[in-house]
């Protein structure tokens, strides 16, 4: 069944957890300050990894947020995931009994990049160390790419249409709109987002073989993009949760329309093959534009990939130029994310959600630790700026090749 066209997918509701932050107020006032979180990986067993530096999530209690019964099932990416679902919910006003009879009325859709590293090397150790006896029932599923979305789906008696996109870091925009399209084919709603906690050993030696990743001990200088000094990135835990709903449910339920989720494409173009990223990129934002009905000089800021490899930051700025032409010179551009981190499948959402905020507050965040831009970008440094915001492009790449665009627009008469 094709998606019906009067049904527009809306953001009602964020929630994030996130090494800046733990909810979306904590989140927005670090991100729009632009405050580092970065410093040295503090988890035990991970000090003699050449990965130093890393966003770590701080202050957050699982025991606090999810039930006993729900934490010994799960790893912390799940932890993250159902805490930041429950503020989402909260923020977009949901309860029991809001979409009628039917349970069937709320879906959910998130996207992984590994899953449950540190259940699972937990388990594996009772397994090789004290035997098969001593492993727990739960690791047959705590590990697993899909937890996330069968543990909020259960907890919240969610039984509309459910999924999950294990792919690579752009999955995470690629669930945004799988859920926009589970809308547009009769959903009322649909809690989506990612959550990743790469950051235990077993998980950290995983990542290992990427050499995109920062090894630089000082985190001041390990995660530069768009720099002479671009090392790579560090590696960062948490995420986010957003509620996107039909805009006529929303409004039937009297609450405020955050965004707009008018387009989103997607393309691959092969693993580590940043140059190539240029094209394939390109062609992902022409795509989102032409969905969200958008012409590139109505694009009024960028949150970019920023991967901080020089030919894939080269390749990035490229692919915008090629994308918005001559807009591209003018057009705001930022990377809040060299702040936090990257969280896989977690960071673009995390940057979907500061964009969501960045169009409501008309106030562009700035990217920390960056100063001297040597691309031909207008990157935002230094302290936020003021703008009037109504369309938002947000951009990932993968490290298996993925590459995809989506476009939010803001404000009554937001759709084209």
């Amino acid at each position: 069944m094709s998606p019906r066209q009067d049904r527009r997918p809306v953001v009602t509701g964020i929630g994030v957890v996130a090494p800046n932050g733990i909810g979306t107020d904590a989140f927005w006032k670090s991100t729009r300050e632009g405050a580092s979180v970065l410093g040295h990986i503090t988890r035990e067993g991970c000090d003699h990894m050449p990965v130093r530096v890393a966003g770590e999530v701080r202050g957050f209690d699982p025991q606090a947020l999810v039930e006993e019964r729900y934490l010994v099932q799960t790893d912390r990416f799940t932890h993250f995931a159902m805490a930041a679902a429950d503020m989402a919910l909260v923020d977009a006003g949901i309860a029991p009994g809001d979409f009628g009879d039917s349970p069937f009325a709320v879906g959910v859709v998130t996207a992984a990049g590994s899953g449950g590293g540190e259940f699972g090397q937990r388990e594996l150790q009772r397994l090789w160390g004290q035997g098969s006896r001593y492993v727990g029932p739960y690791q047959s599923i705590a590990w697993f790419y899909a937890a996330s979305t069968g543990q909020i789906s259960i907890r919240g008696g969610f039984k509309g249409p459910c999924g999950v996109v294990a792919s690579d870091e752009a999955g995470g925009l690629d669930a945004l709109a799988h859920a926009g399209r589970v809308i547009g084919r009769g959903t009322d709603a649909v809690v989506i987002g990612a959550a990743e906690a790469p950051l235990a050993p077993y998980s950290l030696v995983c990542q290992l073989g990427y050499r995109e990743l920062s090894t630089i001990d000082e985190p001041e200088r390990a995660y530069r993009p768009f720099t002479s000094d671009a090392c790579g990135f560090v590696p960062a835990e948490g995420g986010a949760m957003l509620v996107v709903e039909d805009e006529a449910a929303a409004l039937r339920r009297g609450v405020p329309v955050r965004a707009y989720v008018a387009g989103h494409a997607a393309t691959f173009t092969g693993a580590s093959r940043w140059e190539q990223s240029r094209e394939g990129l390109a062609h992902a934002i022409r795509g989102a534009l032409a969905e969200a009905g958008c012409a590139p000089e109505e694009v009024d800021v960028v949150f970019a990939d920023a991967l901080g490899i020089p030919e894939a930051d080269r390749a990035e700025a490229l692919a915008i130029a090629d994308a918005l032409g001559p807009h591209c010179k003018r057009v705001p551009v930022t990377a809040p994310k060299t702040g936090t981190g990257r969280a896989y499948c977690g960071a673009p959402l995390l940057d979907t959600a500061a964009a969501v905020l960045a169009l409501q507050d008309g106030l562009v965040p700035p990217t920390p630790h960056v100063s001297d831009v040597c691309h031909d970008l207008e990157v935002v440094t230094g302290r936020a700026r003021p703008a009037e915001l109504r369309t938002a492009l947000v951009l990932s790449r993968g490290l298996m090749g993925s590459n995809a665009a989506l476009v939010l627009r803001h404000g009554a008469d937001a759709p084209c």
